[in-house]
C-alpha cells in the first residue's frame, strides 16, 4: 500500500514538474498526508495539463457534519491495485480516461513501528494514478487514488503487499493522455517492477525526516 507521503518545495519538485509539462507551477508543501486529506495531482485536459487539489481516495461523500467531504467509509479506495484495473467495476470506468500522475518529494512505509521515508535516487516521485470530478448539489469535488504494484521482492522486507507505480519521464505523454483509451498498452507498467534506484531511508517521523538509521538503496531492475 501507499498510505501516506509528503512534499517539499524541492530542487527534485520543481524538475518534476517541469517534465510534467508545468514549470512553475509547485506543488502545495505537505507532510505526512493521509488517505481521505488534500492532496494535488496533474491531469491532461484540452491539450492542456493542471495541477488539481482532491481528496486522496477515489469513492467519497459529503461529511455527515454538514462540513466537507470525507472518503466512503464503507470502501477503501486511496490505493488501486493494478491487477484490478480492467476487472473492477469501480476502477475500469475510469482507467481508460481519468488516469493521473501524483507528484511527491517521497511515500512512507512503516517496517514495524520505524517510518521509512522512500522516493527515486535524486529524484521526486511520480505516482500514478486515477482521478475523479464528483458533483453534489452545486459543490464540485476532486478525487484520486495511488495505483499499487503486487510485492516486489527487493522491497517486501519494507512493506510485504505492494509498492507504488512509479512513472519515469517518456512514460508521462501516454499516461496522462485522455484521448488514449487503450489500456493494454499499459500492462508492461502492472507488473512488479522498480523503474529507478530507491533510496529507503529510515527516519524519526512522518513529520520530522530526520534519519534515524542507514539509508539502504534498492537498484533498479535491468
Amino acid at each position: 500500500m501507499c498510505g501516506r507521503y509528503n512534499v517539499i518545495d524541492s530542487p527534485e519538485v520543481q524538475t518534476l514538474m517541469e517534465q510534467l509539462g508545468l514549470p512553475g507551477v509547485t506543488p502545495r508543501p505537505q507532510h505526512n498526508v493521509p488517505p481521505g486529506g488534500i492532496g494535488e495531482f496533474v491531469i491532461e485536459a484540452a491539450d492542456d495539463r493542471y495541477l488539481l487539489p482532491g481528496i486522496w481516495s477515489l469513492l467519497i461523500e459529503p461529511n455527515p457534519n454538514g462540513y466537507g467531504f470525507r472518503p466512503n467509509p464503507k470502501f477503501h479506495t486511496f490505493n488501486a491495485r493494478s491487477d484490478r484495473l480492467t476487472s473492477s467495476p469501480l476502477w475500469k470506468k475510469v482507467y481508460p480516461t481519468k488516469r493521473c500522475i501524483v507528484p511527491v518529494s517521497a511515500f512512507h512505509e512503516w517496517k514495524g513501528k520505524q517510518v521509512y521515508n522512500i522516493h527515486p535516487q535524486n529524484e521526486a516521485a511520480a505516482l500514478a494514478g486515477l482521478w475523479q470530478s464528483w458533483h453534489f448539489g452545486d459543490e464540485q469535488v476532486n478525487s484520486f487514488t495511488v495505483i499499487t504494484l503486487p510485492p516486489h521482492p527487493r522491497f517486501s522486507h519494507i512493506h510485504p503487499k505492494s509498492i507504488p507505480l512509479m512513472l519515469r519521464p517518456e512514460e508521462f505523454d501516454l499516461w496522462l493522455d485522455p484521448e488514449f483509451h487503450e489500456t493494454d498498452a499499459f500492462q508492461g507498467l502492472m507488473r512488479t517492477h522498480i523503474s529507478a534506484p530507491l533510496v529507503c531511508e529510515p527516519v524519526r517521523s512522518t513529520k520530522l525526516l530526520e534519519p534515524t538509521g542507514q539509508i539502504e538503496l534498492i537498484p533498479a531492475d535491468t
